[in-house]
């Protein structure tokens, strides 16, 4: 199995990039938002970490900001109930995908120690103005709420040490594309030829 595992700066256009690849993605924050909308189990735990803020299911993303800008601890405590039922997940997904290329589409990868020595790890760069205005377009994108996120990110120059690979992600779709799709054709010779 050959994983890849997309990095970069909350806004910089992970997921599009991971789409890009045509390889099965595991989205974290897709995850995230279906086990909010269907983990009954995952309420409760919310429910008894924070009384103050969840209040029915599923669960509302909007009660998880007031949480979280009321008080950062809250991502933590937010973070211990969800973590462990996407890492299940993400076990789930690799043995159903065991024999192919998967694309990682996960924000905490580094941070969660989810990487392994032998993934290909891309970051993902995007300028400022171009982030910000992905982020607006967002329901509940909140400035508050967005610092918080970004703190708990392994700083992002180190990510780009990590990496195998930097792309730009500054360009047209189509040309997205085709960077992506040269890309792929290197990534494959050189596991091949390894």
């Amino acid at each position: 199995m050959i994983r890849i595992g997309i990095m970069g700066g909350i806004g910089s256009g992970k997921s599009f990039v991971a789409r890009l690849f045509k390889y099965p993605v595991f989205n974290a924050d897709k995850e995230v938002e279906t086990i909010y909308k269907k983990n009954y189990d995952c309420f409760i735990k919310l429910k008894k970490k924070l009384p103050n803020f969840i209040k029915t299911f599923p669960v509302k993303k909007k009660e998880l900001i007031q949480a979280i800008s009321h008080n950062k601890k809250n991502l933590t405590k937010i973070s211990s109930v969800v973590h462990p039922i996407v890492r299940n997940q993400l076990t789930i997904f690799l043995k159903k995908n065991k024999d192919k290329i998967v694309v990682l589409d996960i924000p905490l990868l580094i941070e969660n120690r989810l990487n392994k020595s032998d993934d290909i790890l891309i970051f993902v760069k995007s300028k400022q103005n171009k982030i910000l205005n992905r982020l607006k377009k967002r329901a509940n994108f909140s400035v508050k709420v967005f610092k918080n996120l970004k703190q708990n990110q392994v700083i992002l120059s180190k990510k780009r040490r990590l990496a195998n690979y930097i792309i730009d992600n500054n360009f047209s779709p189509n040309i997205m594309k085709k960077k992506i799709k040269l890309l792929k054709k290197k990534i494959l010779y050189e596991r091949s030829s390894s």
